[in-house]
């Protein structure tokens, strides 16, 4: 019977006496034409996946909207809202499908529809129209009984969240643009002040705007990925698609798992964020990647011409481009970057100019540019050189040896520097600027020359001179540290094939004898401290210069690979917040290490000594939080090997001269894989106190294990106690002492009393926070060093923690209180079956 035929109210009241036989309570995925869905009852799809009905959002329980929502998550998680800006007031709301085939919501109480689809439909006397709620979340308006007619579908018109095989973008058939808008608060999903849209002027880029303002944007599509999104790529876990053609130009992502839930979501903060579901017991939202991150994330921090680089710790990130000095000098040396460089020389237009190369940078915005893809890079740079006004090229796709052509006019704006991935560009520079290079180039050549030909001489008569001296000797073996040779990893011929997969690096190899004469026989005078792996001495060479000399013990169970890994490692490894490693020595029985001498030693000796700690004030030690942090990302993240420490703690920190931290002790590091996300190990190293609870108990491990790690010292130096001491009867040690006081709302009585004259509360309290954070007894709850440092930096929001591994004394098993007797030293060789402290 047609709908046509029946009063309002009379089929209402029909259609909801059927509706309690028809849903009953959701066990149905489908809303035909002469059904209703009232408040209380929802659609649910195929599988179970998702829930169509109406909610109320967190401190608002009388307004309810109608929206769509994950069913097997405990944590109601809307995904999408139809009435987002109309809330029904009450439980009077009801959904149903009018006689025009628009999906429509309406209060009952007021009989006014605050909803609908807004589809017009030529008249044809059937009421066919059905709606769907698939499994993916998608909720489709159907015009056939055959459901082949998709007149409508959610995924169409998102609102905060973009779900797996949902378009993100433009429809260049339709002109429907597919962007989000925030919430306006946890409480209000009405149309909040963010939107993340797609933009196709010049080349298609995605930009976040608060308001009518641009605050960040991602860059072109780059053919592996977005330009200023290095980490956002294809891995084993999300599979991006970008696809740009006549028709549209459109994102999506999907899932190899079907069992992990994943969201993009756009809050009401202004950030946008990758989201994974975990469950197990831990049952929440995890962040898996956010932007925007940092200064250089900002839409055109710097100005037109400059590069933000937030890689230097205590630089102005900000700098000019080749060619370019900046506007205004004085605000430059301020620190304020908004008018940005101009140029050295404005006469490139025919006379001599050029293009300097940048890379591994996210290229500037294209909005202005042009785009050719039917050119290659040498085409692309003749185009541009033609062109006076063209200021910079860059290839449109970098995947299989690059293609197509992308030209800029006028200012270059957005551009920021990374430490990999991104893109290489070229800017044009004038004749003066590129003399300059070419110059240096041809010292460069001269060099060359030099190393070619006069070099080989020398070394041969060098070489000639070093024997006649050696037989004068008879053998007796010098001990000047000229007598360093350089030794590579392939030298030792008992490591195998995976324990040097990395490649080979040049080390100095001292001479025994020296190294004895500049430590005075190993003399306990110039001993410096002792640990798990033997002993440290300062040593003085002839030529004056001071080190430290760390002697491994020959009980100390460092092997030769123990020992390979911290010599190849170290030698690698450049950044100021890690300690420098000049060369080594293997002779006799003796393994040595020769290190930079760091005259204030080690951390702990200031942090947990009650004379030394006094001249640790707040702001030096905050700044080696930071320091240790950075050290610890660039070991993560930023240097050519990923590299997990696995025995990060205070006496393995040194302090120089300035009281700037170096991490060092290497011994027991491991090298991962680009793609690699955890490890196992038969052998647990590293110290009680500082090991995660995967780790120790499981042999787990992975850059989360640094981070607890990392947390434990971070505690420590706040509070000036070590872990394994405790006030509270009820926890095991100084984390579970925080972790009560956290609890009991009174954080800050656990600062260090030598810091209650000097500590700023804002800073302390945002430092045992991400402490907190950093020891959470489950790796995935815990963020990444990148994450901490921003965390650290920044006034930002930060999630809740959730308690801490190791810290009760109830319910724990056997090792963890065994451990609380031990003293501060490296566990070298433990079995996972059976753990003991030392």
């Amino acid at each position: 019977m047609g709908r046509q035929t029946w009063p309002h109210s009379s089929r209402l009241l029909w259609a909801l006496a059927l509706s309690s036989l028809v849903f009953s309570y959701g066990l149905t995925d489908t809303l035909t034409f002469n059904q209703t869905l009232i408040d209380g009852e929802f659609l649910t799809s195929n599988a179970g996946s998702f829930v169509l009905g109406f909610f109320s959002p967190e401190n608002s329980p009388d307004k309810r909207y109608a929206g769509i929502w994950f069913k097997k998550i405990p944590a109601q998680t809307v995904v999408w809202v139809a009435n987002r800006n109309s809330p029904v007031n009450g439980t009077t709301g009801v959904i149903f499908i009018d006689i025009g085939g628009n999906l429509v919501v309406k209060d009952n109480k007021t009989n006014a529809s605050v909803w609908n689809t807004s589809l017009s439909f030529p008249a044809t006397g059937k009421n066919v129209y059905s709606a769907l709620l698939q499994d993916t979340g998608n909720l489709v308006l159907y015009s056939d009984p055959d459901r082949r007619v998709n007149s409508w579908q959610s995924f169409d018109y998102p609102t905060h969240i973009i779900l797996p095989h949902m378009k993100f973008g433009v429809n260049k058939r339709t002109g429907t643009n597919r962007y989000l808008t925030s919430w306006k608060s946890p409480a209000d999903p009405g149309l909040g002040q963010y939107e993340f849209k797609m933009d196709l002027n010049g080349t298609p880029q995605i930009f976040l705007y608060s308001g009518s303002d641009l605050i960040w944007r991602t860059g072109p599509w780059s053919g592996v990925g977005w330009s200023g999104i290095p980490e956002m790529s294809r891995n084993y876990i999300f599979n991006l698609d970008y696809v740009e053609n006549d028709d549209e130009v459109t994102m999506s992502y999907w899932i190899r798992d079907p069992s992990i839930h994943s969201i993009f979501v756009l809050n009401e903060s202004g950030t946008v964020n990758r989201l994974t579901w975990q469950g197990d017991g831990v049952n929440k939202w995890v962040g898996f990647w956010s932007a925007p991150k940092d200064r250089c994330d900002a839409y055109d921090h710097c100005g037109a011409f400059s590069n933000c680089n937030t890689d230097n710790p205590g630089v102005f990130e900000c700098s000019c481009l080749p060619g370019f000095q900046p506007t205004s000098s004085r605000e430059w040396y301020l620190r304020d970057g908004d008018r940005g460089c101009r140029r050295n020389n404005t006469d490139v237009c025919g006379k001599g100019e050029g293009f300097r190369e940048m890379t591994l940078v996210k290229i500037p915005d294209t909005q202005m540019a042009r785009v050719n893809r039917s050119v290659g890079l040498k085409d692309c740079e003749e185009m541009c050189l033609k062109n006076c006004s063209c200021s910079g090229y860059a290839s449109a796709n970098i995947s299989e040896g690059g293609s197509g052509c992308i030209t800029w006019y006028g200012p270059l704006l957005d551009i920021r520097q990374f430490t990999k991935g991104g893109q290489d560009m070229y800017i044009r520079v004038s004749a003066s600027d590129l003399v300059q290079v070419v110059e240096r180039s041809k010292g460069l050549h001269g060099k060359r020359l030099i190393v070619t030909y006069v070099l080989p001489i020398v070394a041969v008569l060098l070489v000639l001179f070093w024997v006649m001296v050696k037989l004068r000797r008879k053998g007796k073996k010098p001990v000047s540290k000229d007598k360093s040779t350089s030794l590579k990893p392939s030298d030792w011929s008992v490591l195998g094939k995976d324990e040097d997969e990395t490649g080979e690096s040049d080390v100095l190899v001292y001479d025994l004898n020296s190294i004895k004469a500049a430590t005075d026989n190993f003399s306990d005078a110039n001993k410096l401290g002792e640990g798990g792996f033997g002993s440290v001495y300062k040593g003085k060479f002839e030529n004056g210069l001071v080190v430290a000399v760390k002697r491994l013990s020959t009980t100390s169970g460092q092997g030769t690979i123990e020992f390979k890994n911290e010599v190849t490692l170290i030698a690698r490894l450049q950044h100021r917040n890690l300690v420098r490693l000049l060369g080594c020595c293997i002779q006799q029985d003796e393994k040595l290490l020769v290190y930079e001498y760091l005259p204030n030693k080690s951390l702990d000796s200031f942090i947990f000594d009650k004379t030394n700690k006094i001249s640790l004030d707040w702001s030096k030690r905050f700044e080696i939080i930071l320091g240790i942090a950075r050290g610890l990302l660039y070991l993560h993240q930023d240097s050519r090997l990923k590299i997990i420490h696995r025995d990060l703690k205070a006496s393995n920190v040194l302090l120089d001269a300035t009281m700037q931290p170096k991490i060092s002790d290497f011994g027991m590091a491991r090298i991962f894989r680009g793609d690699q996300i955890e490890a196992n190990t038969n052998r647990v190293v590293g110290t009680y106190g500082y090991m995660s609870p995967e780790y120790a108990m499981e042999g787990h491990f992975s850059v989360k294990s640094d981070t607890f790690s990392f947390g434990v010292m971070l505690l420590e130096i706040v509070s000036g106690r070590k872990n394994k001491n405790q006030f509270n009867a009820g926890s095991l040690n100084l984390v579970g002492d925080v972790w009560d006081f956290w609890r009991e709302g009174r954080p800050l009585d656990m600062i260090d009393p030598s810091l209650v004259a000097s500590y700023d509360e804002r800073e302390a309290l945002r430092c045992i926070h991400v402490g907190l954070l950093c020891v959470q007894a489950l790796p995935n709850h815990r963020p990444f060093m990148s994450e901490v440092v921003f965390m650290l930096s920044n006034e930002t929001t930060l999630p809740q923690p959730n308690p801490p591994g190791f810290v009760f004394n109830q319910g724990l098993p056997a090792l963890c209180s065994s451990s609380m007797s031990a003293e501060n030293q490296s566990v070298n060789d433990v079995s996972i079956t059976k753990i003991e402290g030392r």
